[in-house]
Protein backbone atom coordinates (compact mmCIF):
# COMPACT_ATOMS: atom_id res chain seq x y z
CA UNK A 1 0.00 0.00 0.00
CA UNK A 2 1.09 3.48 -0.78
CA UNK A 3 -0.34 6.76 0.72
CA UNK A 4 -0.54 10.02 -0.70
CA UNK A 5 -0.66 12.89 1.66
CA UNK A 6 -2.31 15.87 -0.06
CA UNK A 7 -3.14 13.67 -3.02
CA UNK A 8 -5.51 15.77 -4.46
CA UNK A 9 -2.79 18.92 -4.64
CA UNK A 10 -1.34 19.82 -7.31
CA UNK A 11 1.66 17.40 -7.31
CA UNK A 12 0.13 14.59 -5.56
CA UNK A 13 -2.57 14.19 -7.74
CA UNK A 14 0.10 14.30 -10.65
CA UNK A 15 2.10 11.47 -8.62
CA UNK A 16 -0.83 9.30 -7.70
CA UNK A 17 -1.94 9.61 -11.74
CA UNK A 18 1.74 8.32 -12.34
CA UNK A 19 1.68 5.86 -9.64
CA UNK A 20 -1.54 4.42 -11.29
CA UNK A 21 -0.38 4.40 -14.88
CA UNK A 22 3.07 2.19 -13.36
CA UNK A 23 0.39 -0.49 -11.96
CA UNK A 24 0.10 0.84 -8.73
CA UNK A 25 -3.32 -0.53 -7.56
CA UNK A 26 -3.28 -0.48 -4.00
CA UNK A 27 -3.00 3.65 -3.68
CA UNK A 28 -4.85 5.82 -0.79
CA UNK A 29 -5.14 9.62 -1.01
CA UNK A 30 -5.20 11.79 2.63
CA UNK A 31 -6.60 15.07 1.86
CA UNK A 32 -9.49 17.43 2.15
CA UNK A 33 -11.42 18.22 -0.97
CA UNK A 34 -13.25 21.22 0.17
CA UNK A 35 -16.04 23.03 -1.94
CA UNK A 36 -14.39 24.19 -5.49
CA UNK A 37 -13.31 21.66 -8.19
CA UNK A 38 -10.26 19.93 -6.10
CA UNK A 39 -11.90 16.86 -6.65
CA UNK A 40 -11.46 17.10 -10.00
CA UNK A 41 -7.56 16.20 -9.57
CA UNK A 42 -8.63 12.72 -8.19
CA UNK A 43 -11.46 11.96 -10.64
CA UNK A 44 -10.14 9.77 -12.95
CA UNK A 45 -8.14 7.60 -10.67
CA UNK A 46 -9.23 4.29 -8.55
CA UNK A 47 -8.46 4.52 -5.12
CA UNK A 48 -7.95 1.92 -2.65
CA UNK A 49 -9.33 4.86 0.20
CA UNK A 50 -9.64 8.42 0.30
CA UNK A 51 -9.09 9.59 3.95
CA UNK A 52 -9.51 13.21 5.86
CA UNK A 53 -6.00 14.32 7.37
CA UNK A 54 -7.56 14.06 10.84
CA UNK A 55 -7.92 10.20 10.26
CA UNK A 56 -4.47 9.82 9.07
CA UNK A 57 -2.61 8.17 12.19
CA UNK A 58 -5.60 6.26 12.94
CA UNK A 59 -5.62 4.65 9.99
CA UNK A 60 -1.69 4.09 8.92
CA UNK A 61 -2.52 2.31 12.92
CA UNK A 62 -4.56 0.26 11.72
CA UNK A 63 -2.72 -1.07 8.14
CA UNK A 64 0.57 -1.62 10.51
CA UNK A 65 2.82 -3.71 8.26
CA UNK A 66 0.78 -3.28 5.06
CA UNK A 67 2.04 0.07 4.22
CA UNK A 68 5.06 0.44 2.10
CA UNK A 69 5.56 4.23 1.41
CA UNK A 70 4.61 7.46 2.48
CA UNK A 71 4.63 10.49 0.07
CA UNK A 72 3.98 13.15 2.49
CA UNK A 73 2.95 15.99 -0.15
CA UNK A 74 0.51 17.57 1.71
CA UNK A 75 0.92 20.78 3.48
CA UNK A 76 -0.01 24.66 3.82
CA UNK A 77 1.66 25.61 0.50
CA UNK A 78 0.66 29.13 0.25
CA UNK A 79 3.74 31.54 0.51
CA UNK A 80 1.40 34.24 1.67
CA UNK A 81 -0.47 32.43 4.53
CA UNK A 82 0.15 34.35 8.43
CA UNK A 83 -1.57 31.68 10.82
CA UNK A 84 2.18 30.61 11.71
CA UNK A 85 0.25 28.37 14.68
CA UNK A 86 -1.31 26.38 12.24
CA UNK A 87 1.24 26.37 9.73
CA UNK A 88 3.43 24.90 12.64
CA UNK A 89 1.05 22.07 12.76
CA UNK A 90 0.58 21.24 9.14
CA UNK A 91 4.18 21.90 8.17
CA UNK A 92 6.16 20.70 11.34
CA UNK A 93 4.67 18.71 13.50
CA UNK A 94 2.90 16.73 11.18
CA UNK A 95 5.65 15.58 9.50
CA UNK A 96 7.86 14.62 12.27
CA UNK A 97 4.83 12.68 13.46
CA UNK A 98 4.87 10.86 9.91
CA UNK A 99 8.74 10.44 9.93
CA UNK A 100 8.46 8.63 13.63
CA UNK A 101 5.51 6.53 12.30
CA UNK A 102 7.69 4.91 9.45
CA UNK A 103 10.75 4.61 11.70
CA UNK A 104 8.57 2.78 14.02
CA UNK A 105 7.21 1.06 11.32
CA UNK A 106 9.43 0.54 8.38
CA UNK A 107 7.72 2.37 5.89
CA UNK A 108 9.37 4.58 3.33
CA UNK A 109 8.90 8.41 3.21
CA UNK A 110 9.60 10.79 0.64
CA UNK A 111 8.03 14.33 1.69
CA UNK A 112 7.79 17.56 0.09
CA UNK A 113 10.41 20.15 1.30
CA UNK A 114 10.67 23.33 -0.75
CA UNK A 115 12.87 26.40 -2.77
CA UNK A 116 11.49 28.68 -0.37
CA UNK A 117 13.91 27.71 2.05
CA UNK A 118 16.64 29.48 0.01
CA UNK A 119 14.74 32.86 0.89
CA UNK A 120 16.01 35.52 -1.08
CA UNK A 121 18.63 32.99 -2.41
CA UNK A 122 22.13 35.22 -0.79
CA UNK A 123 23.25 32.20 0.33
CA UNK A 124 22.87 29.82 -3.08
CA UNK A 125 20.94 27.22 -3.65
CA UNK A 126 22.51 24.11 -2.40
CA UNK A 127 20.64 21.30 -1.03
CA UNK A 128 23.61 20.43 1.24
CA UNK A 129 22.10 18.65 4.88
CA UNK A 130 24.84 20.60 6.86
CA UNK A 131 24.09 22.18 10.00
CA UNK A 132 25.65 25.41 9.54
CA UNK A 133 24.36 25.28 5.93
CA UNK A 134 20.97 25.01 6.99
CA UNK A 135 21.26 27.60 9.77
CA UNK A 136 22.24 30.29 7.35
CA UNK A 137 19.20 30.34 5.05
CA UNK A 138 16.97 32.93 5.85
CA UNK A 139 13.12 31.86 4.53
CA UNK A 140 11.28 34.48 3.54
CA UNK A 141 7.80 33.88 4.55
CA UNK A 142 6.58 31.61 6.89
CA UNK A 143 6.00 28.69 4.31
CA UNK A 144 9.35 28.53 3.80
CA UNK A 145 10.62 28.78 6.88
CA UNK A 146 8.27 26.22 8.08
CA UNK A 147 10.15 23.81 5.77
CA UNK A 148 13.44 24.97 6.61
CA UNK A 149 12.44 24.01 10.07
CA UNK A 150 11.69 20.27 9.02
CA UNK A 151 14.60 20.21 6.87
CA UNK A 152 16.81 21.10 10.00
CA UNK A 153 14.71 18.56 12.26
CA UNK A 154 15.35 15.26 9.77
CA UNK A 155 19.18 16.95 9.55
CA UNK A 156 19.05 15.96 13.66
CA UNK A 157 16.84 12.73 13.01
CA UNK A 158 19.62 11.04 10.57
CA UNK A 159 21.71 10.65 13.21
CA UNK A 160 19.67 8.44 15.13
CA UNK A 161 19.45 5.48 15.20
CA UNK A 162 15.72 4.83 14.44
CA UNK A 163 14.66 6.29 10.65
CA UNK A 164 12.70 5.22 7.82
CA UNK A 165 14.28 2.31 5.35
CA UNK A 166 14.45 5.17 2.84
CA UNK A 167 13.38 8.89 3.32
CA UNK A 168 14.11 11.41 1.06
CA UNK A 169 12.81 15.26 0.70
CA UNK A 170 12.63 17.12 -2.30
CA UNK A 171 12.87 20.95 -2.40
CA UNK A 172 10.30 21.70 -5.43
CA UNK A 173 11.35 25.41 -7.46
CA UNK A 174 8.84 26.77 -9.19
CA UNK A 175 6.49 23.72 -10.78
CA UNK A 176 3.96 24.18 -13.32
CA UNK A 177 1.24 21.92 -14.66
CA UNK A 178 -2.02 20.08 -15.03
CA UNK A 179 -4.08 19.89 -11.89
CA UNK A 180 -3.58 23.44 -9.84
CA UNK A 181 -6.22 25.17 -11.21
CA UNK A 182 -7.60 24.83 -7.25
CA UNK A 183 -4.82 27.24 -5.83
CA UNK A 184 -6.32 30.56 -7.40
CA UNK A 185 -3.84 33.10 -7.10
CA UNK A 186 -1.11 30.98 -6.03
CA UNK A 187 -1.55 28.58 -9.67
CA UNK A 188 1.95 28.83 -11.36
CA UNK A 189 2.36 32.03 -13.91
CA UNK A 190 1.40 29.56 -16.97
CA UNK A 191 -2.39 29.27 -16.46
CA UNK A 192 -2.91 32.99 -15.26
CA UNK A 193 -1.16 34.28 -18.36
CA UNK A 194 -3.17 31.89 -20.36
CA UNK A 195 -6.43 32.65 -19.07
CA UNK A 196 -5.32 36.41 -20.61
CA UNK A 197 -4.46 35.30 -23.78
CA UNK A 198 -7.75 32.82 -24.30
CA UNK A 199 -9.37 35.87 -23.48
CA UNK A 200 -7.66 38.24 -26.06
CA UNK A 201 -5.67 40.26 -23.29
CA UNK A 202 -2.15 40.58 -23.21
CA UNK A 203 -0.03 39.00 -20.42
CA UNK A 204 0.75 40.94 -17.37
CA UNK A 205 3.93 40.76 -15.82
CA UNK A 206 5.87 42.37 -12.62
CA UNK A 207 7.80 45.44 -13.19
CA UNK A 208 11.03 44.87 -12.09
CA UNK A 209 12.26 46.93 -9.62
CA UNK A 210 15.71 46.49 -9.39
CA UNK A 211 18.17 47.70 -11.98
CA UNK A 212 20.10 44.77 -12.67
CA UNK A 213 16.49 43.15 -13.65
CA UNK A 214 14.74 44.42 -16.95
CA UNK A 215 11.16 43.88 -16.48
CA UNK A 216 9.98 40.70 -16.97
CA UNK A 217 13.50 39.54 -16.69
CA UNK A 218 13.09 38.38 -12.98
CA UNK A 219 14.41 34.55 -13.21
CA UNK A 220 13.38 31.57 -11.77
CA UNK A 221 14.06 27.70 -12.27
CA UNK A 222 10.39 26.80 -13.97
CA UNK A 223 9.78 22.61 -13.98
CA UNK A 224 7.27 21.06 -15.26
CA UNK A 225 4.92 19.02 -12.65
CA UNK A 226 5.41 15.29 -14.82
CA UNK A 227 9.58 16.07 -14.16
CA UNK A 228 8.95 16.75 -10.56
CA UNK A 229 6.38 13.04 -10.46
CA UNK A 230 9.45 11.41 -12.25
CA UNK A 231 11.97 12.05 -9.70
CA UNK A 232 9.75 10.56 -7.00
CA UNK A 233 9.33 7.57 -8.72
CA UNK A 234 13.06 7.03 -9.73
CA UNK A 235 13.73 7.59 -5.93
CA UNK A 236 10.59 4.96 -5.56
CA UNK A 237 12.37 2.44 -7.66
CA UNK A 238 15.87 3.00 -5.41
CA UNK A 239 15.19 2.23 -2.25
CA UNK A 240 18.65 2.86 -1.07
CA UNK A 241 19.08 6.01 -1.77
CA UNK A 242 18.22 8.96 0.99
CA UNK A 243 18.91 12.40 1.14
CA UNK A 244 17.89 15.79 0.85
CA UNK A 245 17.32 16.91 -3.04
CA UNK A 246 16.60 20.04 -4.82
CA UNK A 247 13.80 19.40 -7.57
CA UNK A 248 14.27 21.87 -10.03
CA UNK A 249 15.59 21.89 -13.68
CA UNK A 250 19.29 23.37 -12.88
CA UNK A 251 18.47 26.41 -15.52
CA UNK A 252 16.54 29.89 -14.65
CA UNK A 253 14.67 31.42 -17.66
CA UNK A 254 12.72 34.71 -17.00
CA UNK A 255 9.16 35.46 -16.96
CA UNK A 256 9.22 36.81 -20.04
CA UNK A 257 10.86 34.02 -21.68
CA UNK A 258 7.49 32.00 -19.87
CA UNK A 259 5.06 34.26 -21.35
CA UNK A 260 6.52 33.80 -24.46
CA UNK A 261 6.22 30.39 -24.70
CA UNK A 262 2.25 30.72 -23.96
CA UNK A 263 1.96 32.98 -26.74
CA UNK A 264 3.86 30.89 -28.75
CA UNK A 265 2.07 27.68 -28.05
CA UNK A 266 -1.38 29.32 -29.26
CA UNK A 267 0.63 30.47 -32.53
CA UNK A 268 0.87 34.09 -31.37
CA UNK A 269 2.99 36.83 -31.45
CA UNK A 270 4.25 37.78 -27.69
CA UNK A 271 1.89 40.94 -26.31
CA UNK A 272 3.14 41.79 -22.73
CA UNK A 273 2.70 44.23 -20.08
CA UNK A 274 3.73 45.28 -16.91
CA UNK A 275 2.42 46.23 -13.74
CA UNK A 276 4.11 47.27 -10.27
CA UNK A 277 5.23 44.37 -7.96
CA UNK A 278 2.37 44.66 -4.96
CA UNK A 279 4.04 46.49 -2.04
CA UNK A 280 3.29 44.06 0.21
CA UNK A 281 5.36 41.57 -1.57
CA UNK A 282 7.92 43.56 -2.85
CA UNK A 283 10.28 43.49 -0.51
CA UNK A 284 10.29 40.05 -0.39
CA UNK A 285 10.19 38.93 -4.01
CA UNK A 286 12.92 36.62 -5.22
CA UNK A 287 14.83 37.69 -8.65
CA UNK A 288 16.52 34.67 -9.27
CA UNK A 289 16.49 31.02 -8.35
CA UNK A 290 18.56 28.38 -9.52
CA UNK A 291 18.60 24.42 -8.24
CA UNK A 292 21.98 22.99 -8.10
CA UNK A 293 21.41 19.73 -9.42
CA UNK A 294 24.51 18.18 -8.73
CA UNK A 295 23.60 16.08 -5.64
CA UNK A 296 20.97 14.16 -7.16
CA UNK A 297 22.64 12.93 -10.49
CA UNK A 298 25.35 12.46 -8.16
CA UNK A 299 23.07 9.90 -6.13
CA UNK A 300 22.45 8.50 -9.88
CA UNK A 301 19.78 10.44 -11.29
CA UNK A 302 20.23 10.40 -15.30
CA UNK A 303 17.18 11.69 -17.02
CA UNK A 304 17.22 15.37 -18.37
CA UNK A 305 14.35 17.80 -17.61
CA UNK A 306 12.04 19.26 -20.11
CA UNK A 307 12.96 22.38 -21.52
CA UNK A 308 10.64 25.41 -20.64
CA UNK A 309 9.31 25.58 -24.23
CA UNK A 310 8.55 21.65 -24.72
CA UNK A 311 6.43 21.93 -20.87
CA UNK A 312 4.98 24.89 -21.30
CA UNK A 313 3.68 23.69 -25.07
CA UNK A 314 2.45 20.89 -24.06
CA UNK A 315 0.87 22.52 -20.52
CA UNK A 316 -1.31 24.41 -23.15
CA UNK A 317 -1.81 22.46 -25.76
CA UNK A 318 -2.63 19.02 -23.54
CA UNK A 319 -4.53 20.54 -20.74
CA UNK A 320 -5.15 24.67 -20.60
CA UNK A 321 -6.58 23.91 -24.18
CA UNK A 322 -8.47 20.67 -24.02
CA UNK A 323 -12.24 20.78 -23.31
CA UNK A 324 -10.66 19.19 -20.12
CA UNK A 325 -7.61 19.98 -18.64
CA UNK A 326 -7.45 17.51 -15.80
CA UNK A 327 -4.95 15.08 -15.79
Amino acid sequence: MIVVTGGAGFIGSNLVAALEAAGQRDLVVCDRLGQDDKWRNIAKRDLADLIAPEALFEFLEARKGTIETIFHMGAISATTATDADMIVSANIDLPQRLWHWCAANGARLIYASSAATYGDGAQGFSDSMNAADLAALRPLNAYGWSKLAFDRRVARFVGQAAKPPQWAGLRFFNVYGPNEYHKGGQMSVVPQIYNRVAAGQPARLFRSHRPDYPDGGQLRDFIAVEDCVDVMLWLHANPTVSGLYNCGTGASRSFHDLASAVFRALGQEPDIEFIDTPEAIRGKYQYFTQADMAKLRRAGYGRQFTSLEAGVSRYVLDYLAADDPYR
